[in-house]
């Protein structure tokens, strides 16, 4: 564990001393282009599309809120209340039915 924080901070060292011996032989133009990507996904990690899209919390309204601001609650269709029937049929099959007790259900 000592090893590795000592290579660690012997890499952190080393590029420290290599940025400030660039910037100071005038190589500054050479960072422009990495800083400005760095730059731009900072400011698309922290200003996201995602958060210029929702503008408002997508929770539904209770009915005691709604009667509160004055808004009737959305009415819903009688025909969504109903079961629908679908074209299948469930077919008992022999897993569940042993005629021996002793078996063990699962082996």
């Amino acid at each position: 564990m000592i090893k590795d924080s000592v290579i660690f901070w012997t890499a952190i060292v080393l590029a420290i001393v290599g940025a400030v011996d660039t910037l100071i032989n005038g190589y500054w133009l050479n960072w422009f282009i990495p800083v400005a990507i760095i730059a731009a996904v900072f400011l698309l990690y922290k200003f996201g599309p995602g958060q210029a899209r929702s503008s408002q919390p997508k929770i539904k309204p209770s009915a005691r809120t709604m009667a509160k601001t004055g808004k009737a609650a959305p009415q819903r269709r009688p025909d969504a209340t109903k079961r629908r029937n679908y074209p299948f049929q469930v077919i008992e099959g022999q897993k569940g039915k042993n005629s021996d007790p002793d078996q063990p259900k699962y082996h």
